[in-house]
């Protein structure tokens, strides 16, 4: 499990921006039993695709016309339970992290893998995302 101080202000960088923090596998599931859209960002410590991730979903959730129901995180490798819990909705998706899902009345309607994150800048996560939430939200 990776130390508090380290993990701290990476929580804070989309907490502090509206995003919910999922803590517990309890939390994940009342977020995901919530009609309408919900966007699920697992947060992560990697910093050649988090670097990006954060900015990327932060982008998008500010500068989009249409937006989630809900903005939701967790952070893998620190909240472990919530962080299980999420990936089981996210299935048939393997594990990745950081990755963002959106899900519609709990279904994954759009998936960003950490494949698909690793050396893209923030701009072209964004703008992944706010095509997602023209169609879907």
């Amino acid at each position: 499990m990776y130390p508090e101080p380290l993990v701290r202000p990476m929580k804070a960088e989309l907490t502090s921006r509206g995003f919910q923090e999922l803590l517990t596998s309890e939390d994940v599931d009342v977020a995901m039993a919530q009609k309408g859209t919900t966007l699920l960002f697992i947060n992560s410590v990697c910093g050649c695709s988090a670097g990006t991730a954060r900015p990327g979903v932060i982008m998008a959730v500010a500068n989009s016309r249409k937006k989630p129901d809900q903005v939701t995180t967790t952070f893998a490798g620190f909240d472990l339970d919530a962080v299980t819990r999420a990936r089981s909705y996210l299935l048939p998706y393997p594990p990745s992290s950081p990755c963002i899902a959106l899900l519609k009345d709990g279904q994954v309607v759009h998936m960003i893998e950490r494949h698909m994150i690793e050396g893209r800048p923030a701009q072209m996560i964004a703008a992944n995302l706010l095509q997602a939430f023209e169609t879907y939200c």
